[in-house]
């Protein structure tokens, strides 16, 4: 996952999965999205190992009925929390039977409108329990199945093979009955429904793999799942322990709350990763993909016991991507990367300083020091030790909890490496060790390049004028030719203009990218070149120049808008909220038609669009009018949206407009008009 979330299990939960074991559930649940619901008939397996007063099983704000233990209806305690059972159970095997019903205010996520939206669910650092009764500790691991009944327009996703879909007599319903064969823990449980079309391929050892995207975004499949298969493949090879479970999938959903989760054989993720072939070269899902397929050995397949061994999972997971994208890329990428995060963790070490083996340690720690402390470890002791020793700890230790010395234990069985000194230093200790990383990593030829060529930033123009030109004119990794391109910032244009033009004719996006982002006047005989970038294949460098030309040649503005005005950009619109804002901001550009581009602008600012459109249009429209009251309620909606960077967004910039005594009338009047949610949260802000 891309941002941290912390393991906190009860104590009495941790004393309860010493004494009972639940095995296996199988439940039969209707999502209702109508009424933002779910209800179910639950079956859990148990085995009770000793002597215990109590069985807790999580359930937030849950309503419960026909509670049966063995075959016989059993008083229980319903506490707003958990489910409790006090008789009814004995030695041995026991079965669990009851119906339940919740609206869960997180965890599950119902997006969009009936006919055409999403329920989705994000069950880690929210925990499943507030859609699903199940168990917040991760030590409590489950075979999971799950029928789920829905309108048979929709697609149903969940954990493992779908057995069979059965029509249901009721006519528009359908039930997806999916089995898991292996136990895992509860926050790795998932729902994903939703309009989807499907492609599938087979893995070398003969794994089905599941490719979803929206309907509409079939084009887009090549585009952003690229490499899924070759990743998959090459991680069975350098992991050497078979992907751990029967099928694989992936999908996207709309205002998904992070980058992706690596719930066990299905993979959300966010819609912004679904790419055409021009946003693959801005925005691609590679990285993401591979993390979180990695997942499915470290932290599906081997779990955490606690927060504080948190680093085995993502630290895990983001060294083995940045292993799969050397695979992909190379060596040059490979320790680029490596070396920027690198520096951003000696930048962040003055403040940052929870060290790794610690609950509260921060994200950039878990994932970035962790893959860190990972490399370190597999340059010290060899590659192929390094291979031995994470297969006998994937074998030994397979489907269970984990803590930090069962990793470094298998460290010891295959090499003398001092794993005390290394635990002390890496993962114990507070700060990043910069030195040794830096050794590492000036064992490859273009870091050390790239660090000689960072060393010359204040030196004069002429002076490394010819190797500039010589790196621009080679076929270089491309952050060298960024390099140049960035060191030139605050050279007067004539003096660097012959290496302008060489970074603009080298036609590599990145060098090119890197012009459009630092020449911040144009001059008139650079103007051709810099109009050349509206036709790169960049979103990114497209809405750079666009609003760079539009601002200084006022007199092309016509000209522009109209060679531009079929462009969208990536799922957030980028592109098309940028045209519509220059396009009414233009002075007689198409009068008749600029009720019509308002409309859609606001269009795009209403719920109808995810947060980041949303968002976008927003501010883009409080530019054109200060005083905009048709997007205020629009902007107040976000204050109840589920993504909290959007409802952050919305509450900061309410407070900035209330500053003004115009605004806070205008909120005022707004507030008898809003739904109660809204209206409380409004309310809030005076």
């Amino acid at each position: 996952m891309k941002y941290i979330f912390l393991f906190i299990s009860a104590f009495v939960f941790a004393q309860q999965t010493k004494k009972v074991d639940f095995t296996t559930m199988h439940a039969h649940l209707t999502p209702n999205a109508a009424e933002k619901s779910i209800s179910g008939k639950v079956v859990y397996d148990f085995v009770v190992k000793s002597k215990i007063d109590t069985i807790k099983i999580d359930a937030i704000r849950m309503e419960f009925s026909e509670v049966k233990l063995n075959g016989k209806t059993v008083a229980y305690k319903n506490s707003g929390k958990s489910l409790n059972l006090y008789k009814g159970f004995k030695k041995g095997k026991n079965k669990l039977e009851f119906t339940y019903l919740a609206k869960p205010k997180q965890t599950m996520y119902f997006v969009g409108d009936l006919s055409t939206g999403q329920i989705w669910t994000q069950g880690q650092g929210k925990y499943t329990s507030h859609w699903l009764p199940s168990f917040d500790d991760v030590k409590e691991k489950v075979v999971f199945n799950l029928s789920v009944e829905y309108r048979n327009d929709f697609t149903v996703l969940s954990n493992g093979i779908l057995k069979d879909v059965a029509f249901n007599s009721k006519g528009n319903l359908k039930t997806w009955n999916y089995n898991m064969q292996k136990p895992m823990s509860s926050y790795l449980v998932m729902l994903a429904i939703g309009k989807y079309t499907k492609q599938t391929e087979t893995t070398n050892s003969g794994t089905p793999l599941e490719f979803y995207l929206k309907e509409g975004d079939q084009d887009k499949f090549a585009s952003t799942y690229k490499y899924s298969k070759e990743i998959f493949d090459f991680f069975e090879r350098e992991i050497g322990v078979n992907y751990p479970w029967e099928i694989y999938r992936q999908v996207p959903v709309m205002d998904f709350l992070y980058a992706g989760m690596e719930n066990t054989t299905s993979t959300i993720f966010a819609q912004d990763f679904v790419v055409d072939t021009i946003g693959f070269n801005d925005r691609t899902y590679t990285n993401v993909n591979a993390h979180e397929l990695a997942h499915q050995w470290f932290g599906d397949m081997v779990t955490a016991q606690s927060g504080k061994h948190h680093w085995l999972q993502e630290g895990f997971a983001t060294y083995y991507a940045l292993l799969a994208e050397k695979e992909l890329f190379g060596e040059d990428h490979f320790n680029y990367e490596l070396y920027q995060t690198a520096e951003t963790l000696q930048r962040a070490s003055k403040t940052d300083t929870i060290p790794l083996m610690n609950e509260k340690a921060s994200s950039l720690t878990f994932y970035q020091k962790g893959a860190w402390a990972l490399h370190y470890l597999r340059e010290s002791i060899g590659a192929e030790n390094f291979r031995t020793a994470v297969k006998s700890y994937l074998k030994k230790y397979g489907f269970q909890n984990v803590n930090t010395d069962n990793f470094l234990d298998e460290v010891k069985k295959v090499s003398k490496f001092d794993t005390g000194k290394f635990k002390k230093t890496w993962l114990e200790k507070s700060g990043f060790e910069i030195q040794e990383a830096l050794t590492i990593l000036k064992k490859n030829k273009f870091i050390n390049e790239y660090l000689s060529l960072s060393e010359l930033y204040e030196t004069p123009l002429s002076e490394k004028k010819n190797q500039f030109e010589a790196i621009l004119k080679s076929e270089n990794f491309y952050p060298l030719k960024e390099e140049v391109v960035y060191q030139l910032q605050n050279v007067p244009f004539e003096e660097k203009k012959d290496i302008l033009f060489l970074a603009m004719q080298s036609g590599n996006l990145k060098a090119r990218q890197a012009v459009a982002a630092t020449l911040k006047e144009i001059p008139s005989d650079f103007k051709e070149q810099y109009q050349s970038l509206l036709s790169d294949a960049s979103y990114i460098t497209r809405e750079i120049a666009l609003k760079s030309l539009w601002q200084q040649f006022p007199e092309d503005r016509f000209e522009l808008l109209n060679k531009t005005k079929t462009w969208m950009g990536f799922n957030d619109k980028n592109l098309r909220v940028t045209w519509l804002t220059l396009a009414l901001a233009t002075k007689d550009y198409k009068n008749e038609e600029k009720v019509n581009y308002y409309d859609e602008l606001l269009d795009y600012s209403s719920p109808k669009y995810e947060a980041n459109t949303r968002q976008y249009a927003i501010v883009n429209l409080l530019y054109l009018n200060k005083t905009d009251q048709n997007v205020l309620p629009n902007l107040v909606s976000s204050l109840v949206h589920h993504k909290w960077q959007f409802s952050k967004f919305g509450r900061d910039k309410i407070r900035e407009l209330m500053k003004q005594e115009i605004f806070k009338n205008y909120f005022k009047e707004l507030l008898p008009k809003l739904p109660d949610n809204e209206k409380v949260q409004l309310e809030r802000l005076f």
